[in-house]
């Protein structure tokens, strides 16, 4: 005996097995990820989305930094004290450079610590996508969210530092003044420059693996093209040099960090250089993600 009635338009099912069917559940909709054809805007809408992926990728990356190791998150202060130390002997007791009134050691390390969080981030941002493999291959998430959580992951190690500044500065009876609330804002411009810089380099590093390579030269001939980690540059200096240094923000920005947190008598604020430095950061920021979203739609054939 047939289960169904026939009718004009359509077979419908028994009165009993209609209702059982009315209990299932609905499929779930079906998602269509196809890739663009053109430059892509940044999603800041789906990175909002994604936002505790973000937060669990940067954490990862912190523990996996420090794990099985002695000294723990000890090492984010060591590597900038380290590097104080040999400034400090070379620069500051053999070469006599000047430190604006202050001792050597404080002025180098307020400008070391920026600098070695822009160029941690570089680094881990440059070797995420490639060390994320496994994870691209797998399942959909925006790209970007990798080199933004290595960069995160460097900025905690920033943050752990600035316990030795404070501890410098209250050791040489340097006061804080009003202008250490301009410093977040000047590590912010220095944020965006890693991220696009990062960007770049983690999208350039999949498809060429020989810039694992040149990331850690890029880094090292950039900090000391950037003099104001290390010394304050003669402002008399040729007006050729005075271009060049305006092209690197990195220049104006560690200056900048430097006066907010030791105050403008030690490093003057500089604010038309700090403008200028703020637009190439944003310059820097948006072409390194705009190629990224570019190129991301390959990853993980190529990775």
């Amino acid at each position: 005996m047939s289960t169904q009635i026939e009718c004009p338009d359509r077979i419908a099912p028994l009165p009993h097995l209609s209702s059982a069917s009315e209990g299932a559940s609905a499929p779930p909709p079906v998602t269509f990820i196809r890739p663009a054809r053109a430059w892509q805007l940044i999603n800041l809408r789906e990175l909002w989305h994604y936002r505790e992926l973000i937060l669990i990728l940067a954490w990862r990356d912190v523990k996996v930094r420090y794990k099985q190791t002695l000294l723990g998150a000890a090492w984010a202060v060591l590597q900038p004290a380290l590097m104080m130390v040999v400034f400090t002997i070379f620069f500051g007791r053999l070469a006599h450079v000047a430190s604006g009134g202050v001792d050597y050691s404080v002025f180098v390390y307020a400008g070391l610590l920026p600098w070695t969080f822009f160029a941690t981030a570089i680094t881990n941002a440059g070797n995420s996508v490639v060390g994320s493999e496994r994870l691209i291959t797998k399942v959909y998430f925006p790209r970007l969210a990798v080199p933004l959580a290595s960069v995160g992951a460097a900025l905690v190690d920033s943050l752990i530092a600035c316990g030795l500044l404070l501890v410098l500065m209250l050791y040489n009876g340097i006061t804080p003044s009003i202008s250490l609330l301009l410093a977040p804002l000047f590590m912010a411009a220095i944020l965006l420059a890693a991220v696009g810089v990062g960007t770049l380099m983690a999208a350039l590093n999949v498809a060429y693996r020989d810039f694992r390579y040149v990331i850690p030269f890029l880094t090292q001939f950039w900090m000391f093209a950037t003099p104001t980690v290390y010394m304050q540059p003669d402002k008399n200096a040729s007006g050729t040099l005075q271009f060049f240094l305006a092209l690197n923000p990195m220049t104006s920005l560690v200056a900048a960090f430097r006066g907010a947190v030791l105050g403008e008598a030690v490093e003057p604020i500089v604010w038309g250089q700090v403008a200028l430095a703020v637009v190439l950061s944003v310059a820097l920021f948006l072409a390194g993600c705009l190629y990224f979203r570019r190129v991301e739609d390959s990853f993980a054939d190529v990775i």
